[in-house]
């Protein structure tokens, strides 16, 4: 009953002894006893990295006058479990800065002071509760605060939290702090999700969601080294001076022994959503006026989410190593015909829309089974200097500024900078220059053409991070707004990629340049193409793999077929012909398009590829608008702002966006918006009659803002008009049928499995634009071709 407090005294005596009294500061954290219960404790990361994090914060607070107790939960009765605690409790290594003696004392006391609890049932975690209060009325102590340590799979989180709420809480006045690992979530809803659970147990400031990224000491430093150096940085810190920004993360091992976790997340759940990110959010925020200030640091870094651009398929590349399928057959009892299409390797390039990094590429990468274990962050600045002869020069080097996270050649944590950029200052003693360098290179450079700084004492990052969680320090850790706005910005790109098949490479030196990649616009393709295939009969082909672009006809009109990205190209340079002709006959494109996700694929392409199309002389046009500000996510033309318009130089009196917003007020028949935009189009269209339409077709056999049971007939002659959808927002403004069949030509995109059904029923049904608007849709004498991929036209 008494070990707690005696195991305390013990130890203070010896340290008094030694340095006299600590005393507590003003705004110091509440001093008194502190329970840590790690769920999870005979774990994996608790045996390598949580029990020695909690082995230093012990050694270090416990002469603050703290007193602890340990716990390690588990789903194993205590009997079997507690010979497993303790072997990872003997593994324990002292800090350096201990004396043999002192660290012998500290860690006997420590062994002491710590037991193991089964933690299965709710009445476990009531029993456990009950035994945390008992303590501390026995042994008459005042209680500081309870650490639970989630080191369990996230699926466990809410109910966990919801016992901890139950059960666990502590006395008044003293803090509750849960600590959860990733993976938070596998996507955005799921994240949200969980977010959700979470929140009806535990209070946002109570939450410290982990990524131990955050605790190396290279990534912390990265916003004090950029604002100690600004006077260097600010003016090069941009898109004129920098030329890329490279985020890497390689790993030596497979995943064997983790196939059940991995297989669900693959590489970028793993570590480029969460780690990656972070450190990419850490380079190019604006630097706040305040670092340690945990609200201004998540503006800026919100701010930097917000105005990342959709990353596409195209935006990455995805390989596999080759026993990797193996290995997941046999740790999941797949047959030999199963096939994964989990990525263990990416490559990916990130745009952030913002002036300051406009057009800068961001990449980052990470792979298992590569040929070293290494991770940096590396900033490659423009050299706007040409060497004639000396091309061994200092100045005729890369100019870059290296966060080496550590292994590789250097093998200890790092920030390089090549002295033919500047001279780093120092601004703390917890770093120091070193001078005398071993013969190594770093990035294909030698050592001594940079600058190295590097921690005066190394520390590991869970110690790190363990330590500001007792302390209470938010700054290192996920808030729930940075979570959902990683997962948002992520969850599109791992959906497209979804059934991909990743490029499969055989591991370590033997990858040679297979998994080299190059940028193209905004897009990333391997370098070679040295392909190994994946046969198809693992892949459920049903042997459409083989087509390409299909010609044929449907509902008596013209039908292209192919693969989506065949089709989203073939749909591309129809365009691109039509708008030449047009030019070159009139000397003006007039272009209408519609709304929704399926366009966005061919925007990009457009925008990416298409940089001889006559933008000058081209008017785009809306076929419908949501009855919204046109500012705002829902609407049409910010869709299409934001994928094509801005990316393409065309005069802003081009571009014509429907009149929704009128005198301070949405769709208002009184303010004849449809009216204006009718006589726009007779004055500007000649006889009204648009090169090129491109509509989609909804579920229920919508086109435009034209719904079943509308009564498309009481539009009469006119060419626009206010319409009502079912769905939210339900007013909205739409070119009329009569608009659409004046056209040249109409193309109607269908994409997607989702729509096979429609596509068939489509087939079969005549045409009743009242019950299908879509069958109202017949050119007077112009062409109409439908753009059908093979996922909506065969299933």
């Amino acid at each position: 009953m008494w070990k707690v407090v005696w195991a305390t005294l013990l130890l203070l005596a010896t340290v008094c002894a030694q340095r006299g009294y600590a005393k507590e500061t003003k705004g110091a954290p509440k001093v008194g006893h502190v329970s840590v219960v790690i769920v999870g404790g005979t774990g994996d990361l608790a045996k390598k990295y949580l029990w020695q994090g909690f082995f230093h914060l012990y050694a270090n607070q416990v002469s603050s006058g703290y007193s602890f107790s340990f716990y390690g939960g588990g789903l194993l009765p205590k009997d079997k479990a507690t010979p497993f605690l303790f072997e990872a409790l003997k593994g324990v290594v002292c800090p350096r800065e201990l004396s043999v003696e002192r660290c012998a004392l500290v860690k006997e006391q420590f062994l002491k002071l710590a037991e193991y609890w089964q933690l299965k049932t709710s009445e476990d975690y009531q029993a456990l509760g009950k035994h945390l209060t008992e303590q501390l009325t026995q042994e008459g102590i005042v209680e500081a605060g309870r650490l639970f340590y989630l080191s369990v799979p996230a699926f466990a989180y809410a109910d966990i939290a919801e016992r901890i709420n139950n059960s666990c809480r502590p006395t008044d006045g003293a803090w509750l702090r849960v600590v959860l690992e990733k993976p938070f979530g596998h996507d955005f809803s799921s994240a949200q999700l969980l977010s959700t659970q979470l929140g009806t147990s535990l209070k946002d400031e109570e939450m410290y969601r982990i990524d131990h990224y955050l605790g190396k000491q290279v990534v912390s430093k990265i916003l004090p080294f950029r604002r100690e150096n600004s006077k260097h940085l600010d003016p090069i810190w941009n898109k004129h001076h920098i030329e890329r920004v490279e985020i890497v993360l390689k790993e030596t091992l497979d995943a064997r022994g983790r196939i059940p976790f991995y297989d669900q997340y693959g590489v970028i759940r793993d570590v480029i959503q969460n780690h990656l990110t972070e450190v990419m959010t850490l380079l190019t925020m604006g630097l706040p006026a305040n670092l340690s200030d945990v609200k201004e640091v998540l503006r800026n870094k919100l701010k930097i989410f917000s105005a990342l651009q959709h990353l596409d398929r195209n935006c990455a590349t995805i390989g596999q190593y080759q026993n990797y399928n193996l290995e997941v057959q046999e740790e999941l009892n797949k047959t030999k015909e199963y096939y994964s299409l989990t990525p263990t390797f990416a490559g990916i390039m990130v745009h952030i829309d913002i002036a300051q990094y406009e057009k800068m590429p961001i990449i980052l990468t990470s792979g298992k089974m590569l040929d070293e274990r290494l991770g940096y962050a590396r900033i490659l600045f423009k050299n706007d200097i040409f060497c004639v002869q000396s091309h061994n020069s200092v100045h005729c080097k890369p100019k870059q500024i290296v966060f080496y996270f550590g292994h590789g050649t250097l093998q200890y944590p790092a920030i390089l900078v090549s002295k033919n950029l500047f001279k780093p200052d120092l601004m703390d003693t917890e770093w120091k220059e070193i001078t005398e360098h071993k013969d190594v290179s770093v990035l294909g450079m030698p050592i001594s053409d940079y600058y190295v700084l590097t921690p005066t004492v190394q520390r590991e990052a869970y110690a790190e991070l363990i330590s500001h969680i007792f302390q209470g320090r938010k700054d290192s850790f996920i808030s729930t707004e940075n979570l959902l706005a990683s997962w948002g910005f992520w969850t599109p790109l791992l959906h497209g990629l979804a059934k991909t098949s990743p490029r499969l490479y055989p591991g370590g030196a033997d990858n040679g340049n297979m998994l080299d990649f190059k940028l193209l616009g905004r897009e990333v393709n391997f370098a070679n193409e040295a392909v190994v295939m994946i046969p198809q009969d693992h892949m459920g082909g049903s042997g459409a793999e083989s087509f390409q672009v299909m010609q044929g006809k449907y509902r008596s009109a013209e039908m292209v077929s192919a693969w989506p990205e065949e089709l989203i190209v073939r749909l591309a340079a129809d365009l691109q012909a039509s708008a030449e002709k047009a030019v070159r006959e009139g000397g003006r494109f007039h272009l209408a398009l519609s709304g929704g996700s399926s366009p966005l694929a061919l925007f990009q392409r457009l925008a990416r590829h298409h940089y001889s199309f006559p933008w000058r002389d081209t008017h785009v046009w809306m076929v419908d608008e949501r009855c919204v500000p046109l500012t705002e996510l829902d609407s049409n033309f910010r869709t299409l702002h934001d994928h094509l318009l801005q990316h393409v130089k065309m005069p802003y009196f081009n571009i014509h966006p429907m009149p929704v917003q009128m005198n301070q007020r949405l769709c208002v028949e009184e303010d004849s918006g449809a009216l204006l935009y009718e006589s726009e189009i007779n004055q500007l269209v000649n006889a009204s009659s648009f090169h090129f339409v491109l509509l989609g077709v909804g579920y229920d056999g919508h086109t435009a803002s034209l719904f079943p049971g509308s009564k498309l007939d009481a539009h009469g002659d006119s060419l626009v008009a206010l319409t009502e959808s079912p769905a939210k927002p339900h007013q909205r403004m739409s070119l009329t049928l009569r608009a659409i069949n004046q056209a040249q030509k109409v193309g109607v995109l269908v994409m997607g499995k989702s729509k096979h059904e429609l596509v068939t029923q489509l087939s079969r049904v005549k045409d009743n634009p009242n019950k299908w608007p879509i069958t109202g849709i017949r050119p007077t004498s112009g062409r109409l071709v439908w753009y059908i991929d093979y996922d909506a036209l065969l299933g």
